[in-house]
């Protein structure tokens, strides 16, 4: 494994937050925790993380109903399109505070090479419109 691949992403606060173009994919997500018998690979997940307490997973809606998982989440993504590095300061809580601000929750998934916002569905809305006014303030 290469642990010195350079870095591609954006570092700048100020970049990151003025180019973040949020954008809401379709569709509804669930966050729920697998019972014991169910296997992760079964299922089309966005994520997973591994827990003490078991596996949490993100998927759409739709396939955890139809896999019988138990919703403990129901939410809408907001990809945020800027290519932020993993080591960047800030872009998180910067984006979080203006959402909390607004009483909204937001659950955040870093990959690679973007960033993930999973928020209330019924407030995708109001988040989006909060994030698009946060990139134009800077």
């Amino acid at each position: 494994m290469n642990t010195d691949a350079p870095r591609a992403g954006e570092r700048d606060l100020a970049r990151l937050l003025r180019t973040m173009q949020p954008v809401l994919n379709e569709g509804v997500y669930a966050y729920c925790v697998l019972p014991p018998h169910i296997d992760a690979r079964t299922l089309e997940a966005l994520a997973t993380f591994r827990e003490r307490e078991g596996v949490t997973v993100i998927l759409e809606e739709t396939a955890a109903r139809a896999a019988g998982l138990s919703i403990r989440f129901r939410s809408a993504w907001i990809t945020l399109n800027v290519h932020s590095d993993l080591d960047a300061v800030g872009f998180t809580a910067a984006f979080a505070r203006v959402l909390g601000d607004a009483g909204i929750g937001c659950n955040v998934v870093a990959a690679a090479h973007h960033d993930h916002v999973f928020v209330p569905v019924e407030r995708a809305a109001e988040a989006l419109t909060c994030l698009r006014a946060l990139q134009a303030t800077e």
